[in-house]
């Protein structure tokens, strides 16, 4: 077990039903439990600015999927329906609830998924600029393409460092004992390999989400988009706020917030925003 010094609080492991072990964190007491869901390929150090807050007011829960961080790689593929099931496991073992789950980018459509398996036991859901099945962007070829030269080549970029460099600086506004998990685990061999797997389905899991989406009812689900326009996202930040839009207005009872400061990593530039979706349903 972990100090609970650490910013995230306890270290535990749970296993699921073919064995394999998942590493979660947990800090804080009382209800409803917050557990949060990263992005592709992403550990649970992508929480430092915000689950330490949250714990102060109830349990809060990082953690990290199959092959991350410190958790068990999975021999099968890494489809939406799976990492869905994984956190479902998670669920089960951390009680009945209620929860508000908190999705970054691929975690949004993890936790629709699973909120619509089970919506009983859900109180909201927060999800963080996600992936969206409503930006076309995601499905043109150049997407395609794109993921494929990552595939290649990523695993390459672990070995002589260069991941590290040009993806670790961004996380480091964490406190420090996130940052350097983040930077001891995120960017190995074996991470860029784990995020490679949870790419491999994402158009086909997104453009099935297109014609399936979760049935959400009336759960509360805030969608926070991030807004600004860096010249990288010229095209991609516009289209992604669109679909944000749209898929809140899909919704009976969804919310459109704004974080101002950030593109994608809301949770690094504009994590007061996360908080205080949370907060609103902490006390309703």
């Amino acid at each position: 077990m972990m100090s609970q010094s650490h910013s995230y609080g306890t270290s535990s492991y749970v296993t699921l039903q073919d064995g394999r072990k998942l590493h979660y964190m947990s800090k804080g007491t009382g209800s409803p439990t917050v557990v949060f869901e990263s992005g592709m390929g992403c550990s649970r150090s992508q929480w430092g600015l915000v689950q330490p807050l949250i714990g102060e007011q109830t349990r809060a829960v990082v953690y990290d999927r199959a092959g991350a961080g410190r958790s068990q790689q999975d021999r099968e593929p890494r489809t939406l329906a799976r990492l869905a099931g994984d956190l479902g496991s998670l669920l089960d073992h951390l009680g009945p609830g209620p929860f508000i789950l908190v999705g970054h980018s691929w975690g949004g459509p993890v936790i629709r998924t699973v909120a619509a398996s089970d919506p009983s036991r859900i109180r909201a859901l927060v999800l963080v600029d996600p992936s969206d099945e409503n930006c076309g962007i995601y499905f043109a070829p150049s997407t395609a393409k794109s993921f494929a030269v990552m595939r290649a080549i990523l695993p390459f970029m672990a070995r002589i460092g260069l991941y590290k460099l040009t993806n670790g600086k961004v996380g480091q506004v964490q406190p420090a004992d996130v940052v350097e998990d983040h930077l001891r685990e995120d960017f190995t061999v074996q991470a860029a390999r784990t995020s490679n797997a949870e790419s491999v389905t994402f158009i086909d899991d997104l453009a099935r989400m297109r014609t399936e989406p979760p049935t959400l009812g009336p759960l509360p689900v805030s969608v926070i988009s991030g807004t600004f326009i860096a010249r990288a996202e010229r095209k991609m930040r516009p289209a992604i706020i669109a679909a944000h839009q749209r898929t809140v207005q899909s919704l009976e009872n969804g919310r459109w917030v704004e974080a101002s400061r950030s593109g994608h990593m809301v949770n690094f530039t504009d994590p007061d925003v996360i908080v205080a979706e949370i907060n609103r349903y902490l006390h309703e």
